[in-house]
């Protein structure tokens, strides 16, 4: 075995690859035996590239958490208590949760029933809903119509909320002032409202929150001082709310 071979080997079983001396102190000859060997090395040990990606992934996670904690302890008024937000469960539950969505996002389809056994089972979870439409002109309709709505009927946001979510076809205009419709508000005055007062604050601060927090899609959540992207099921949102009530983290 050469000296690169057994150089490389060593680095290898370290987990590394970077070079014990500088690249420059090579010659040319030195740099092409080092090079081959080292793509020889990779095609005999195509694992060590699963490895590489995994460790970088792990990392890239790592720096997103940092990212989303700080993003979190700097922005908690507005993430737990923005004045546009709707709150749905016990208003002074112990455990707050907040969701990122959008009417049109089949996996926030998907955790609506999540939400809905979360607030069935437990009695003392406020669950904050900050919409947040990034799937085209047809939610960004919605979400108005949804915001007209909050505006004139607060109380039967919920309902809104689970019925246009829950809905079968795309949300959108139309869709969403049927729904405010069977709920008892008229197309008139969702019309009248969005033109009185249309949104912009709300979105514009979703928007903000969430290049702040680094999210990427929907449903996110925010926990405790943890961001949560994806739909993870009740049993993981479950076990986070227990662990904030156990040791103030969604980890102990």
């Amino acid at each position: 075995m050469t000296f690169f071979a057994k150089t490389f080997t060593a680095l290898a079983l370290a987990a590394s690859v970077a070079l014990p001396f500088p690249a420059a102190a090579l010659d040319d000859a030195q740099k092409k035996e080092f090079g081959e060997f080292i793509k020889e090395y990779l095609i005999q040990n195509p694992e060590i590239m699963l490895e590489v990606q995994d460790a970088l992934q792990k990392k890239q996670q790592e720096a997103r958490s940092v990212k989303a904690n700080q993003a979190i302890a700097e922005n908690g008024k507005d993430i737990f208590n923005a004045k546009y937000d709707m709150t749905i469960g016990n208003p002074k539950g112990d455990v707050t949760i907040v969701e990122f969505f959008d009417y049109n996002c089949g996996y926030c389809r998907h955790a609506l029933s999540d939400m809905q056994a979360m607030l069935e089972k437990d009695k003392n979870v406020r669950f904050v809903l900050k919409e947040f439409p990034i799937l085209g002109p047809e939610s960004v309709a919605a979400h108005k119509v949804s915001d007209a709505f909050r505006k004139l009927a607060p109380e039967k946001y919920g309902q809104f909320h689970v019925a246009l979510l829950g809905g079968d076809g795309r949300a959108d205009e139309d869709s969403a002032i049927a729904v405010a419709t069977s709920l008892g508000v008229s197309e008139t005055q969702i019309r009248d409202e969005m033109k009185k007062s249309p949104d912009t604050a709300s979105v514009e601060g979703a928007y903000e929150l969430a290049q702040k927090l680094g999210i990427s899609g929907t449903p996110s959540y925010v926990i405790g001082n943890e961001l949560v992207q994806g739909a993870v099921g009740f049993d993981d949102l479950e076990a986070k709310v227990k662990n904030m009530r156990a040791c103030g983290k969604t980890s102990c």
